[in-house]
């Protein structure tokens, strides 16, 4: 096992990392930059190093400050998180050009899974069920046209190279293929150095869904069951939960055996996710690989009772799988909420600024991973990802009403968030009869009912202010504001008063 882990990372990711590494025996080492000098993770690891200013490029991109500072802190190895470096198979690479063992996929095996048209030409070769198109990049406009007309429109046009949405065009007919092909590959060069596009026929409808598999460097591979990510904004996914409403244990055995042949065709090893598309007549065919951990991946780990990142640490250092499939059981369900530093009235621009009231919820069920504090202040630098919280039950439903009591407990004074729109989502009818696809929350954000959440909120901030005025009445005793015998039993407590308040001020 590894004496020393360096995470190349921060935030939530990396208090999570961090917490893993202490259960296992292990030293963590942090990396910041100037401005996450106080943040969360620096705190809770052993040790933490400078590694640049604010700019992510001058910073947690930085592949040789951060390898150096691995060699010159002594760790055995570095865990990448997501996001930032963590399917690079360059710093892959670099880290083992230095001895440190790159916790993840080989280098070879990123840069094969890295682009989709690669990644399509190799699935092409084992078979795998994947959605019409093209396995090369477009070379010419008359070149789509011609490929738009044999599997006919809708179309969708993608970066090789993408992700979260970038380079991605919807093209409904052929009078909106030119423009949105140079629109995509403009965006594609801009976002990735690479300007590679590719044609998939677009899936009227489809869900999202993805499995989880690992696989040790001694041949073993198992997939640990399947995740529901259709609730997507932009393309960026904003919830998740596992297990699927619409998979059942025949089609997570056909979905995990193709994963595990994607695994496979590609050489992997570690944690890895195969994304599915999911037609209305559930028929899936392969999206992509993302070779990292997920940030979703504590839904799997509620409902499969395992570790997700002890597991990669410990294939990381040589162990063997300790289980086989067949021991994989799944149990229960949850269900995860992003929480972000964003305004939802306001387009949901980044909201940074100082927490300066942080109630955090708990309970049966409940489960929060978080990268902040009380007194903290969160930069306009990075992701505003704060923190995911995730309701965990027997079924669906107890998992949805544990989320909204989390949610109800949950309060970030200081700055925006994104939680009223999880009540909404979990109040919609759709949502709790799983009627789900990769448009649902589009749909959702152009009506105008309004939830219970809302509703609560609303309420919670009329009483503040009834409770602030009656706060202003009371009779004055030594100094201290007591309450009136005629209050009863049931008044709200000063400290209810006083978060409701703070509620009533953002």
């Amino acid at each position: 096992m590894f004496k020393k882990v360096l995470i190349a990372n921060r935030g939530e990711i990396a208090v999570r990392v961090i917490r893993a590494c202490h259960e296992l025996g292990i030293t963590a080492v942090a990396v910041y930059s100037d401005v996450d000098r106080a943040s969360l993770h620096v705190l809770k690891a052993d040790e933490a190093h400078r590694i640049g200013a604010a700019a992510a490029s001058e910073s947690y991109l930085n592949i040789e400050k951060i390898v150096d500072v691995a060699e010159r802190s002594g760790a055995d190895a570095i865990h990448p998180g997501y996001g930032f470096r963590s399917e690079n198979a360059k710093f892959a690479r670099a880290c083992s050009e230095a001895g440190v063992k790159f916790i993840g996929p080989t280098a070879a095996a990123m840069e094969l899974m890295g682009s989709k048209t690669r990644a399509r030409q190799q699935m092409e070769k084992a078979g795998i069920p994947f959605v019409p198109g093209t396995s090369r990049g477009l070379e010419s406009f008359e070149q789509a046209e011609q490929v738009a007309k044999e599997i006919d429109y809708p179309i969708m046009l993608k970066a090789a190279a993408g992700g979260g949405g970038k380079g991605m065009r919807l093209v409904r007919s052929r009078d909106e293929l030119r423009t949105a092909l140079e629109s995509a590959k403009s965006e594609a060069q801009r976002s990735f150095g690479d300007s590679e596009v590719y044609i998939e026929k677009a899936i009227v409808s489809p869900r999202h869904i993805e499995m989880q598999v690992l696989a040790d460097e001694h041949g073993n591979t198992v997939y640990l069951g399947e995740r529901e990510c259709s609730i997507q904004r932009r393309h960026q996914k904003v919830m998740e939960e596992a297990p699927s409403p619409i998979v059942d244990a025949a089609m997570r055995r056909r979905m995990g055996e193709v994963a595990i042949r994607v695994a496979k065709a590609a050489g992997y090893t570690n944690a890895g996710t195969v994304e599915f598309l999911v037609d209305r007549d559930r028929n899936f065919y392969f999206l992509e690989m993302n070779t990292r951990l997920q940030v979703e991946h504590p839904v799997t780990e509620l409902v499969t009772g395992l570790d997700l990142v002890h597991l990669q640490i410990r294939i990381a250092a040589g162990d063997r799988l300790r289980f086989a499939q067949e021991e994989v059981n799944i149990r229960g369900h949850a269900i995860e909420c992003r929480i972000y530093a964003e305004d939802p009235d306001n387009n949901y621009f980044p909201s940074p600024g100082k927490i300066t009231l942080l109630l955090t919820p708990d309970g049966p069920g409940i489960r929060c991973d978080s990268g902040i504090y009380e007194g903290w202040t969160v930069p306009i630098d990075y992701d505003p990802l704060l923190a995911k919280l995730i309701g965990y039950g027997t079924d669906r439903d107890q998992a949805i009403s544990r989320l909204v009591r989390g949610l109800d407990e949950y309060l970030v004074g200081g700055i925006k968030t994104n939680i009223p729109l999880f009540r909404r989502i979990l109040s919609d009818q759709d949502f709790q009869a799983a009627n789900l696809d990769t448009g649902y929350l589009d749909r959702l954000l152009r009506t105008n009912r309004v939830s219970r959440g809302d509703q609560a909120a609303d309420v919670a901030a009329i009483a503040a202010g009834i409770f602030a005025a009656l706060d202003s009445a009371q009779p004055m005793r030594n100094g201290i504001a007591h309450e009136s015998p005629a209050a009863g039993p049931r008044a709200a407590s000063t400290w209810k008063r006083a978060s409701r308040i703070e509620a009533l001020r953002q």
